[in-house]
């Protein structure tokens, strides 16, 4: 069975996204090991997911692409920080994965999973939703070209199913 994160890394390294800026996070976890031990690419942790789009800028105007990595809850750290995609006009690709729902047991995982959506498109930001892995790497594939043809901010939510149900 072909997973998210090694299903990405492939589609990483043969798009040439070389940056990857995450907070540590379990949905992403596997992406995570996989680009930081390969050389291929540039793997920075983050304090607070907003700092990976100010390192996206600069690789960007390095003349290097990147991706930020988080999870839903993270998403309401980096608002004010969107505001540089959409006045400066560089791209930004970032994979949110989703909590607060599906066979969610943390109540407080729910009120930002229902405001990751909305507040991203506030902020410009084109927003799209994978369910399965094939449907990810579908809009991953289409989401690189925009961002990087057309100078857009995307977000993919991958869904809390895809990633798998959280146990305590």
């Amino acid at each position: 069975m072909r997973t998210h994160g090694k299903a990405l890394h492939e589609l990483f390294r043969k798009r040439d996204i070389r940056h990857i800026t995450h907070v540590p996070d379990a949905g992403h976890a596997e992406l995570i090991r996989l680009a930081s031990t390969d050389d291929a690419f540039v793997s920075t942790a983050l304090t607070t997911e907003e700092e990976g789009i100010a390192c996206l800028a600069g690789a960007w105007l390095g003349g290097e692409r990147g991706a930020l990595l988080m999870q839903s809850s993270g998403v309401g750290n980096c608002i004010n920080m969107l505001g540089l995609t959409e006045i400066c006009r560089f791209p930004l690709l970032m994979f949110v994965t989703m909590r607060g729902e599906w066979a969610e047991q943390n109540p407080w995982q729910r009120p930002m999973s229902r405001a990751v959506q909305p507040c991203l498109e506030a902020m410009n930001v084109i927003v799209q939703r994978a369910d399965d892995v094939d449907e990810l790497l579908d809009l991953s594939e289409a989401a690189i070209d925009m961002a990087y043809a057309g100078d857009h901010a995307i977000a993919i939510l991958i869904s809390q199913k895809l990633i798998g149900r959280k146990t305590w």
